[in-house]
């Protein structure tokens, strides 16, 4: 962008732009005309945040070096088409903007408000003033540090307020605020005023202190925040406001209020994010907020933000406008414009693109356009595209996005009859010596919401006038993008993908929400299986070769090679899992004493995944698409394997699991993608009994009945700065429990502790270990100081190291 004023469209909006030069950030050089980008960019994902609430700005005329004014009335200058919605007060109403378009953000870059602030209510929706009382749809905690603190207090803080909300049901997210702390979002169910969010969000803060009396403080007084966090409740007043997600900062580096992960917070050197950082996560990992929207929240319909965000105009021929869409139609029916573009990407599949409010809404789909009225195509939507999109065919270079050959199948014009956000109907009739010919098709939303939502596409029986329709058009085959367009993923690298601890409420939530299924939890260790066409390949989680340990599992595969993921599991007499039975044979390394004991202990895969078939990649396909596969390979399989079976209902599931004593579901969003070494909130899993695995640092040596055994175990949890302790595991052994863990650990002795704090009355008769070796223990509750309550030993874990070993409750903040 340029100096100088300029006039320019931005939707169906003309605005003016003025002195995009001017430097508002200095300690970056970040000029006006760069913020305005920022905030074009990240209208996708902002937008649907700031949808009905009132903003509050904070304006930055000349720069963040120079003064800066709030400002809740909107200046009178303001476009007449902004909307807004008037909020009375004690000196009269005050007219707010309620920004839902791109226009909306570019003015208010254009008078250089900086941070966007809103309150955890919208306002309803028919126009007029505010009323009372109103209903927030979030709950925030603002954890704001105090002199001699920073981030990584402010993220054990916000740990244990997570394992209360989650007890609650409420699972909450978090964003690095871009300026001090860290926010704290989680929606709150329908009905809920701000005064009960209020009360709620201010017990917690008591709570968090009394657990934590050297590390969070609940009131403002600044004397008593000397070293500690503060939990500020207040925000969840009805007038108050807090920075909105992905808004800007107007301190010294353009810093943005960034939604984080979980994983992330764990970071000890966990810092704020600039704006050009949050682009790159927004483009690919989209919006890690989008849980606390309503399920009818809209996208930024009409722009093109994330189609550039994901392209470089100096490295592709794609077609990359500079200004935003102009909107042609945004009506539910009528004709419009269609192109479907064979792609062959890393993957052989079809774009089909068709044209609405000024873009080409897209959507993938990796077996074309249904060749009959029987079977329908998965359709998995992405960014909208530019018109110019309509044209083009070309390749796009390796190492950008969608590198690969790109054709155009065929092209025309369609008739769109409905057109909602989870039904689309319309009839395409394509080039006079096109493929497609004419043909009656309907998109349904299936999981999802926005960019990668999933939706069937389904070939109707009749065309838009009744016709019946041919069942065979010369559409694109159905089989044969199942060829290997890439290959399989690599055996040696592959690591399983890794669900996230949730309370059955939460489990219930997202069930309900986004169509989750369930999954029993078995109880066993994670296995990777490869029959490459000759031979079975076992591997652990930790990429150990686990095949001799289990031979039997190397009979009962044939066909075309594949590689599964489930969990080996030995039964006990009634057909459960157990555990204590598993353990006999996890630790045999001796052929013959692995066939020995087979004969007694046999062992089956439990298979709930396929991550490759007949050579073919699948981890990039949706999990029900890949389910639908398992279950044709698992038709030929033999006794061994066994397919888990899927719940559609999670209490149904649940009720199940509790009922044959199984540990738990692991419940899992069928649109998602297998993200290979990640562990992923789209795979949730219910434990029934608390389980940690832990690290064995020392033995406390035994009396009476137990002299010269082991009395108990002392263990810990690695964390960034050693290895944290944890407490005394001193039941659930057996006699020979007892002597294997003695011949295991007397080698290991070591000299000094490998705690970084054991209490003296643990420490003094202590034997210290090198800290090597992992089990895996049951318990009641964490104590608030992170010490097990009532621990129960379950076995040695041979198939984790150490780096393995992650704090699943909460240690370190009590439980």
């Amino acid at each position: 962008m340029s100096g100088q004023a300029q006039t320019v469209r931005v939707g169906s909006r003309t605005l003016r732009l003025s002195n995009l030069d001017k430097v508002l950030y200095p300690a970056t050089g970040t000029t006006k005309g760069e913020v305005i980008e920022y905030y074009t960019r990240i209208a996708d994902v902002l937008l649907p945040h700031l949808r009905d609430r009132p903003i509050t700005r904070i304006r930055w005329p000349e720069g963040v070096a120079e003064a800066a004014f709030f400002a809740k009335d909107l200046e009178a200058g303001a476009p007449s088409w902004l909307r807004r919605r008037g909020i009375p007060h004690s000196r009269g109403m005050k007219m707010y903007p309620v920004i839902d378009d791109v226009a909306g953000l570019v003015y208010l870059a254009q008078v250089a408000s900086l941070e966007l602030h809103t309150p955890q209510w919208r306002f309803p929706c028919e126009d007029g003033p505010e009323t009372r009382p109103r209903r927030p749809d979030r709950l925030v905690l603002d954890l704001d540090p105090g002199p001699g603190v920073g981030l990584v207090a402010c993220a054990d803080v916000a740990r244990a307020a997570r394992a209360i909300l989650e007890d609650m049901g409420m699972p909450p997210l978090p964003v690095t605020s871009g300026s001090k702390g860290i926010h704290l979002y989680a929606a709150l169910p329908e009905g809920v005023t701000s005064d009960d969010a209020g009360a709620l969000a201010r017990e917690l803060a008591r709570a968090l202190e009394a657990d934590h009396p050297d590390l969070v403080v609940s009131d403002m007084a600044k004397s008593r925040r000397e070293g500690r966090v503060l939990l500020d409740w207040s925000q969840n007043n009805a007038a108050k406001t807090t920075i909105s997600p992905y808004s800007l900062r107007g301190r010294e580096q353009p810093t943005v209020a960034a939604p984080r992960t979980w994983e992330e917070l764990e970071d000890p050197g966990l810092r704020h994010l600039e704006f050009r950082e949050v682009l790159r996560r927004v483009e690919t990992d989209g919006d890690l907020l989008a849980r606390l929207l309503p399920p009818d929240a809209p996208s930024a319909a009409g722009d093109l933000g994330p189609y550039r965000a994901k392209r470089d105009a100096a490295k592709t021929p794609e077609p990359i406008p500079t200004g935003p869409a102009s909107p042609t139609s945004v009506g539910g029916s009528g004709s419009t414009r269609f192109v479907i573009q064979e792609h062959h990407a890393s993957r052989l599949h079809w774009d089909l693109r068709l044209e609405r409010g000024g873009v080409l809404v897209s959507w993938a789909v990796p077996r074309g356009i249904p060749r009959t009225t029987t079977k329908n195509s998965l359709a998995v939507m992405t960014e909208d595209h530019p018109l110019e999109y309509l044209d083009f065919a070309g390749e796009i270079p390796r190492g950008q996005y969608g590198a690969g050959t790109m054709t155009i199948w065929d092209t025309g014009r369609a008739e769109v009859e409905k057109w909602r956000d989870d039904e689309i109907i319309f009839t395409a009739e394509g080039r006079r010596d096109g493929p497609l010919g004419r043909v009656r098709l309907a998109l349904i939303r299936t999981a999802g919401t926005g960019e990668k939502s999933s939706w069937l596409l389904h070939r109707m029986k009749t065309d838009a006038a009744g016709k019946p329709q041919p069942d065979a058009p010369a559409s694109p085959p159905e089989a044969e993008p199942r060829t290997p367009a890439y290959s399989a993923p690599g055996w040696s690298d592959i690591r399983p993908m890794l669900a996230v601890t949730a309370t059955p409420g939460r489990a219930r939530a997202e069930a309900d929400r986004h169509g989750h299924w369930a999954e029993a939890k078995w109880d066993g260790i994670r296995a990777l299986v490869r029959w490459d066409g000759h031979d079975v390949t076992i591997r652990g989680r930790s990429g150990r070769d686990m095949t001799g340990t289990f031979p039997e599992l190397r009979s009962g595969l044939a066909g075309a090679p594949v590689i599964l993921d489930g969990e080996i599991v030995a039964l006990d007499a009634h057909h459960r899992p157990s555990f204590s039975r598993l353990q006999q044979r996890m630790n045999l390394v001796g052929a013959a004493d692995v066939a020995a004991t087979a004969t007694r202990i046999g062992v089956h895969f439990f298979v709930f995944d396929l991550l490759s078939a007949e050579g073919v990649d699948l981890t990039a396909d949706p999990l029900s698409e890949r389910r639908r596969l398992l279950e044709e390979v698992m038709v030929d399989a033999g006794s061994s394997y066994v397919l888990t079976p899927v719940f559609d209902d999670v209490d149904a599931a649940l009720a199940a699991a509790r009922a044959t004593d199984l540990e738990g579901v692991v419940v899992k969003d069928p649109s998602s993608i297998y993200r290979a070494g990640v562990r992923d909130d789209a795979w949730m899993k219910v434990v029934f009994t608390r389980r940690q695995e832990v690290v064995i640092g020392g033995i406390r040596p035994g009396g009476g009945n137990r002299e010269g055994r082991i009395a108990s175990l002392l263990v810990g949890i690695p964390d960034a700065e050693g290895l944290r302790y944890v407490g005394r595991v001193g039941s659930g052994f057996s006699d020979a429990t007892l002597r294997a863990l003695t011949a295991t650990l007397t080698p290991l002795r070591v000299s000094s502790t490998p705690f970084r704090a054991v209490p003296a009355a643990d420490a003094a008769d202590a034997l210290w270990v090198s800290p090597v070796v992992v089990g895996e223990v049951e318990f009641a509750r964490f104590t608030p100081d992170g010490i097990l309550r009532h621990a129960r030993w379950r076995g040695l874990r041979p198939d984790k190291t150490p780096a393995d070993v992650r704090d699943e409750h909460g240690a370190s903040r009590g439980g």
